[in-house]
C-alpha cells in the first residue's frame, strides 16, 4: 500500500518512473561525498526533464559503528555483532572479554551523518514533486572500546557507554552517500487521505497553498519539503504521517505584534514580511507552522470584516476558511 508512494527496494510502478531507485542508489554509491552539488549534478544529468535541487540538509545524527585497532586497521564493521560474538568466543566470560579489549586497546567507531533532501517539481500543485533522501555519512573513531579505570559492567555498557574514554576523533575511510528512498509526494498524500475522514493538516496546508497567490507565483518545493513517517501499528496496520518543513536556512522574518494595528498599518506589516520571505501570503503559512502568532490572522480577518481589501480575493478566501476551522502544523 505505502510502496505506491514511497520506494524501498521494490519494483517501479507506472506512476513513479521519474526517478529509478536502483539508478539513484548506484549514483550515490559511485559519487565521492565531497560535494553535494556534484551529486545533484550527476543525478540531474541522468534525469534532465525534472529540474532537481537540494532543498535542505537535516540535523546531524549518529549511529554505532565498528571496531578498529589503534593503527586504524579494521576489526569489525558492526560493533554490536562483534561484541556479542566475541563474548561467546570468550566462553561467556565477561572478564575475559574485558582483558582482551584492554590488551588490544581496541577503538570504537560511530557513523555521523546528515540526510540530504533533494526535490524535483513534477506538476503545478504544491504536492506535485518527488523528494529524494540521501544520507551523507562519515565513520569516525572517537573512543577506546573500554575505559581501563572504569570498565563496563555488562555487554550493553561496553557497546554503548554513557561516559566513554574519548580520543581525538579521526576519520575512518572516506565519507560516502547512501540512497535512502524517494517519495512521489502527491501519491503519498493521496494514500494518506484514503485512511482519514478529514483532511490531514499537511494536506490542508498544500490545499491552501494551491488556492493562494503563493501557489500562483512560486514553486512550493522551493520553499517547503516534507518529513515522512510510516510504520506498522500494534495490530500490523500501516500508520502514515507527514509534516511540512521549511527549506530556507535563514532566520524566520520578524513580524511585530499586530496589537492595535489595523488597516494600512497592518497591511504594511504583513507585506514587509512577505517581501522578506520571498513570496506573497507567506505570513499565513508561517502562521500555520507556528512561527507567526495566530493573532495576526485574526487581526487581518477583522479588517476583512470591516471592508478593508488589501488581501487578494483568493488569499482572503483561504484566511476566512482558516478562521472558520483553524489548524496548525
Amino acid at each position: 500500500m505505502i510502496n505506491s508512494a514511497t520506494e524501498s527496494n521494490t519494483p517501479e510502478t507506472v506512476l513513479s518512473v521519474r526517478f529509478n531507485g536502483h539508478t539513484l542508489g548506484k549514483i550515490c554509491k559511485e559519487t565521492h561525498a565531497s560535494s553535494d552539488d556534484a551529486l545533484v549534478e550527476r543525478i540531474q544529468k541522468i534525469y534532465p526533464d525534472y529540474p532537481l535541487h537540494l532543498a535542505r540538509v537535516g540535523h546531524e545524527w549518529y549511529r554505532l559503528g565498528g571496531v578498529i585497532n589503534p593503527d586504524g586497521s579494521r576489526i569489525a564493521n558492526d560493533l554490536n555483532e562483534w561484541a556479542e560474538r566475541t563474548f561467546i568466543e570468550c566462553g561467556h566470560n565477561f572478564n575475559t572479554l574485558l582483558d582482551y579489549c584492554e590488551e588490544e586497546r581496541f577503538l570504537g567507531t560511530r557513523h555521523k551523518g546528515v540526510t540530504l533532501y533533494l526535490v524535483a517539481r513534477t506538476g503545478t500543485r504544491a504536492e506535485d514533486f518527488v523528494q529524494i533522501e540521501v544520507d551523507r555519512t562519515q565513520e569516525v573513531a572517537d573512543r577506546y572500546l573500554i575505559d581501563i579505570d572504569q570498565p563496563p559492567d555488562d555487554l550493553e555498557e561496553l557497546i554503548d557507554p554513557l561516559t566513554p574514554l574519548n580520543v581525538e576523533p579521526f576519520a575512518v575511510g572516506s565519507p560516502r552517500y547512501t540512497y535512502r528512498r524517494k517519495t512521489e509526494v502527491a501519491l503519498f498524500m493521496n494514500e494518506l487521505g484514503r485512511h482519514r475522514v478529514d483532511r490531514h493538516p499537511s494536506q490542508r496546508f498544500m490545499d491552501d497553498w494551491n488556492a493562494s497567490s503563493a501557489g500562483q507565483e512560486v514553486v512550493f518545493c522551493r520553499y517547503w519539503s516534507v518529513r515522512l513517517n510510516q510504520h506498522k501499528g500494534r495490530h500490523g496496520e500501516q500508520i502514515m504521517n507527514v509534516d511540512v518543513v521549511r527549506n530556507q536556512k535563514r532566520d524566520v522574518p520578524r513580524l511585530e505584534s499586530p496589537e492595535a494595528k489595523k488597516g494600512k498599518a497592518l497591511a504594511t506589516l504583513i507585506s514587509r514580511f512577505d517581501i522578506q520571505a520571498g513570496y506573497p501570503f507567506a505570513w499565513f503559512f508561517y502562521m500555520v507552522k507556528g512561527q507567526v502568532s495566530p493573532h495576526v490572522g485574526e487581526s487581518v480577518h477583522r479588517d476583512l470584516m470591516k471592508d478593508f481589501d488589501y488581501l487578494p480575493e483568493r488569499d482572503a478566501t483561504v484566511l476566512k476558511r482558516w478562521v472558520a476551522k483553524p489548524y496548525l502544523l
